[in-house]
């Protein structure tokens, strides 16, 4: 489990966080849902270990880990752009961080995920042969080989449309899945955040406005804001999103 006690961060006088406390419970889905400026990505980092907070404690395992460097958790990041190195194919993309840690993924576990991740016919492409949604897979993978304890993701559907978006969003399900693997997640697409994830922290102004399952902020959003942010921006596909949760909109 991972547990953020009451986490603040302040730049310059400025308290961008003023108080994150949730738990993550192991295998979960998350997303970090907020407005710009809400402080969702400073939270990402400071989870990751890129930040430090201000104030707090990041407890994983029963372990204090705020003062932990980033190497030594053991967590790990897909980036929006992906971050591929464009003078290696895809195989090699994916392979890459075993150099260092050979022992880490076995070549079995590796040609399990290229077929999980469904990259077996463009394996040996350039990365400029790929498309976005390919590009995405082959950073999952790459990610996934190092046997990450957390999987940050940030805005990992965003230069992605249609059935692409949906195929990703159906393999981040079937990873965590599979690898009981706690998956945290960046975005500011309520849509995305409310069919993807098994919980949905929002933020405002570097505060929680709720912290609950998809539904429940559905059926029962905790303030205006929430109704303003979440239901407003959803308006065009309401019908979709309510019709996913069993309810209805009227």
């Amino acid at each position: 489990m991972l547990r953020l006690n009451n986490i603040r961060k302040s730049y310059e006088g400025t308290e961008i966080l003023k108080g994150i406390s949730i738990d993550v419970k192991d295998g979960e889905i998350v997303s970090i849902l907020g407005p710009s400026g809400s402080g969702k990505t400073t939270l990402l980092n400071i989870i990751l270990g890129i930040t430090d907070p201000s104030d707090g404690q990041i407890i994983f395992n029963e372990k204090d880990i705020t003062n932990v460097s980033m190497e030594k958790r053991g967590f790990n990041i897909v980036f929006q752009d992906y971050a591929l190195f464009p003078n290696l194919n895809a195989y090699n993309n994916i392979v890459y961080g075993l150099k260092n840690k050979p022992n880490t993924s076995t070549k079995e576990e590796v040609e399990e995920l290229i077929d999980l991740l469904d990259l077996r016919k463009h394996i040996d492409k350039n990365i400029e042969n790929l498309s976005g949604g390919q590009k995405q897979r082959v950073a999952l993978a790459r990610t996934l080989v190092m046997k990450p304890k957390i999987l940050l993701l940030d805005e990992p559907l965003s230069a992605l449309d249609g059935v692409i978006k949906e195929s990703i969003k159906d393999r981040i399900k079937q990873i965590a899945k599979e690898f009981n693997l706690t998956i945290i997640i960046v975005t500011h697409d309520p849509e995305e955040a409310l069919t993807l994830s098994d919980k949905v922290l929002i933020l405002n102004e570097g505060k929680v406005s709720q912290y609950s399952t998809p539904k429940e902020i559905i059926d029962t959003p905790k303030n205006q804001f929430i109704e303003k942010f979440i239901l407003n921006q959803l308006s065009i596909k309401r019908n979709n999103i309510f019709t996913l949760f069993g309810g209805s909109y009227a």
